[in-house]
C-alpha cells in the first residue's frame, strides 16, 4: 500500500508538471495577447497592464513564477479579463456547478446504462436485446450537442416540461444531464451486457440456479457484481469525457460553470484562467482514476492496487 501511494504521488506530480508546462507553452504561442482589444489601447496603458501582470518579464521567469505559485501556494494567479477576480475565486464559484452537472450526468449514465445492459443480457437474442443495442449504437454515434438539440425541441417546445437554459433550480439540470450522459449510458449498456453474459456462464451462477435461487436474486445479487467490473474500468475515461463534455453542454444551456468560463477564457486569451481550469480538470481526472482503481479492488479482491 505504501509503495502504491508513493508511486501515485510521484506520477501525480509529474503529470501536473507536464500539464502546466504544455498549457503555458500553448497559451503563450497563440497569436495576440489578453490586452489586444478591438480598439487599440494607448501605449502607456498597455505597458502598465503588462507590468501589473508581469507579462513584460522574460518568458522563462513568467513560467518559473507561475509554476512556483501553483506548486507552493496553489495560487493560479489573477484573471486577465475579469480583473476584479482571481482564478481561484472564479473556479471556487464555478466548479460546484460543473461538478453537480457532471455527477448527475454520471448517475444518469450508470442508472440507464446498467438497467439497459442487464435487461439486454437477460433477454439475449430477442427483440428487446436488439432494440436496446440499436439504441446504444445510436447513442454512441450521435454527439451530445445533437442530443441536446433534440431534447430542447421535444421537452421545451413540443412538450414544455423543462426550461431551455439557465441556472437556478434542479429542473435546469435535467436536460443538460440527459444530453451529457446519453453517450456514456450507451457505452455502459454495451459493457454491462457483455459482462453480464460472461458472468451468467460461470459455475457459481449455474449452481445458484440449480439450488432453486430466484432468478431476480441470481441476476441482481450474484451476477451483477461480476458484471460491474468492465463498467468500473470505464468510469475513469467516462468521467474525463463528461468533464470535457461539459464545455459544450454548458455553453448550449447557458450554465455558468467551469466549461462555459473555459470557452470564454480561450476566446478572450485569458491565459491564467485557461491554464487554471486545465489544471483543475487534470487534478479531478487524476483523483477519479485513483478512486476507480480502489473501487476495482473492492469489487474484485483478486486485483491488487
Amino acid at each position: 500500500m505504501k509503495t502504491f501511494v508513493v508511486k501515485r504521488a510521484f506520477w501525480f506530480c509529474v503529470t501536473l508538471w507536464v500539464v502546466i508546462t504544455i498549457s503555458f507553452v500553448l497559451t503563450r504561442s497563440v497569436k495576440g495577447g489578453p490586452f489586444d482589444e478591438a480598439r487599440e489601447l494607448p501605449p502607456d496603458i498597455k505597458r502598465n497592464l503588462l507590468e501589473k501582470y508581469n507579462l513584460d518579464d522574460p518568458v522563462l521567469k513568467q513560467y518559473a513564477d507561475y509554476l512556483s505559485g501553483v506548486v507552493l501556494r496553489f495560487d493560479l494567479g489573477p484573471s486577465l479579463k475579469m480583473r476584479d477576480y482571481s482564478v481561484n475565486e472564479i473556479i471556487a464559484e464555478t466548479l460546484p456547478r460543473s461538478a453537480l452537472l457532471g455527477l448527475l450526468a454520471l448517475f444518469v449514465a450508470l442508472f440507464v446504462g446498467l438497467s439497459a445492459g442487464i435487461i439486454a443480457a437477460v433477454r439475449r437474442g430477442g427483440a428487446v436485446d436488439g432494440f436496446i443495442m440499436t439504441l446504444a449504437a445510436l447513442g454512441i454515434a450521435i454527439p451530445n450537442f445533437m442530443v441536446a438539440s433534440v431534447l430542447v425541441i421535444v421537452f421545451v417546445f413540443v412538450w414544455p416540461l423543462f426550461p431551455a437554459a439557465g441556472w437556478g433550480s434542479f429542473s435546469h439540470l435535467v436536460l443538460p444531464a440527459l444530453a451529457l450522459g446519453a453517450a456514456f449510458s450507451a457505452n455502459i449498456a454495451r459493457l454491462s451486457r457483455s459482462g453480464m453474459l460472461e458472468v451468467l456462464q460461470e459455475e457459481y451462477i449455474l449452481t445458484a440456479r440449480a439450488r432453486g435461487v430466484r432468478e431476480s436474486r441470481v441476476i441482481l445479487v450474484h451476477a451483477l457484481r461480476g458484471a460491474l467490473l468492465p463498467v468500473v474500468s470505464f468510469l475513469g475515461p467516462a468521467a474525463a469525457g463528461i468533464l470535457t463534455g461539459t464545455l459544450v453542454i454548458e455553453k448550449i444551456f447557458a450554465i455558468p460553470g467551469m466549461g462555459d468560463f473555459f470557452v470564454n477564457a480561450a476566446l478572450n486569451r485569458d491565459h491564467t484562467l485557461t491554464m487554471g481550469i486545465v489544471i483543475v480538470y487534470c487534478i479531478v481526472v487524476y483523483v477519479i482514476n485513483l478512486l476507480v482503481d480502489v473501487a476495482y479492488t473492492l469489487i474484485d479482491p483478486r486485483v491488487k492496487l
